[in-house]
């Protein structure tokens, strides 16, 4: 209450830069309005190197886009300072690391006490496995150093913050895991809209799908040869959604494979959740994620799913291999196997949906409220 008698939310601040369609910014795209839905008043500041997301292009009474007018991470401080002083019993909830190192710099300069919360999506240490050791050491000494100074971590995924924890030194207790908020009514709606392509009108080949951007992360080509193996065997098509750098190399392999019929790479769409219900397959051939939102994705779609064993999230995902077959990374003979062997004996819709329960967005929201000490109100 204010001194009038009118109530007022609990506010909290979230910190993210915004410099693409990657998983933190899709994550935040649909958090926000889970975390709005428990009656608390949220202030996005943001760091925009790419226009506002059009999920964030919404008015709401207890909603502040404040845009902190620089273009990188590190440059917020002064921005940050400001807003700290403003609201000085406000949590702020700040993704990505050097977002995060900035925000304790803010804090401490700004001598305020707020609680301040981290949110790691990523395995860094898989991420920066081919870098030299000097590149690895200058990217992730700092972190070792800012973190003891932050309240809690959030960690995507148990791997991330098994490797935060090797970076940092944090103790566990301060590395939460909250699982990403993948699953909304959105995804649901969107997955019942219908799709203008020819596969869809009279082939009876299964569709097998593949997203994500096409870096090498993803290792599009150990699917797309696993694939052509399948493709040897039986009739079926394979399609790759997402956009990247590595366009031309996987064209050039589709083609010398012979696979031009059945390969397609419809760069990024839209709708991928319309695509994911219409497949009859996901497959995930990571060499790395923090948690691996399509596959949770396509499991809340009830599509069947076999994923490489990559850190950190897929493994926690399919408890194992229970939910789906989780095969070596780069392994083209045993992931497509894996592809056989579910395409014939798929898990049931209900079974893949009960597994990634924890992946609703108001079950997210809520847990953050939890960490960043907030009581939820609706």
């Amino acid at each position: 209450m204010n001194r009038a008698g009118a109530y007022i939310p609990p506010r909290l601040g979230i910190v993210v830069s915004f410099s693409g369609t990657g998983g933190v910014e899709g994550n935040m795209c649909k958090l926000i309005p889970a975390l709005l839905e428990t009656g608390v008043a949220v202030d996005l500041l943001g760091i925009f190197k790419t226009p506002v997301p059009p999920p964030l292009q919404f008015r709401h009474p207890r909603f502040r886009l404040i845009d902190l007018g620089v273009k990188h991470s590190l440059l917020i401080v002064p921005a940050l300072m400001r807003y700290l002083q403003e609201h000085p019993i406000t949590p702020l909830l700040v993704a990505k690391d050097r977002a995060i190192r900035s925000a304790i710099v803010a804090r401490a300069l700004s001598a305020t006490r707020n609680r301040l919360v981290g949110q790691l999506n990523t395995n860094l240490s898989a991420a920066l496995a081919e870098r030299s050791t000097l590149q690895r050491f200058w990217r992730t000494w700092p972190m070792r150093w800012f973190y003891p100074h932050i309240d809690a971590v959030v960690c995507v995924s148990q791997g991330v913050a098994e490797d935060t924890h090797q970076l940092t030194g944090l103790p566990m207790d301060r590395l939460p895991v909250i699982r990403n908020p993948v699953i909304d009514a959105d995804l649901y709606e969107k997955s019942r809209e219908p799709l203008d392509h020819p596969w869809f009108q009279s082939s009876d080949a299964p569709l097998i799908l593949g997203a994500g951007r096409l870096t090498r992360q993803k290792d599009f080509p150990t699917l797309i040869r696993a694939f052509a193996r399948l493709r040897s065997e039986r009739s079926c098509r394979l399609a790759i959604l997402g956009e990247g750098p590595d366009r031309d190399a996987l064209t050039r392999l589709v083609q010398t494979l012979g696979l031009a019929d059945d390969v397609l790479l419809p760069g990024h769409v839209d709708n991928p959740f319309a695509w994911m219900a219409k497949s009859r397959l996901f497959v995930l051939s990571s060499c790395w994620e923090g948690s691996g939102n399509v596959l949770t994705e396509a499991m809340a779609l009830g599509i069947p799913v076999v994923s490489t064993d990559c850190p950190s999230g897929p493994s926690e995902m399919l408890a194992g291999g229970l939910h789906g077959p989780l095969v070596p990374v780069g392994d083209e003979a045993a992931l497509a196997e894996a592809m056989t062997r579910t395409l014939k004996h798929p898990q049931p819709a209900e079974f893949l949906q009960h597994a990634v329960r924890e992946y609703r967005a108001d079950v997210s929201a809520r847990r953050y409220l939890k960490i960043l000490g907030i009581t939820a109100l609706g």
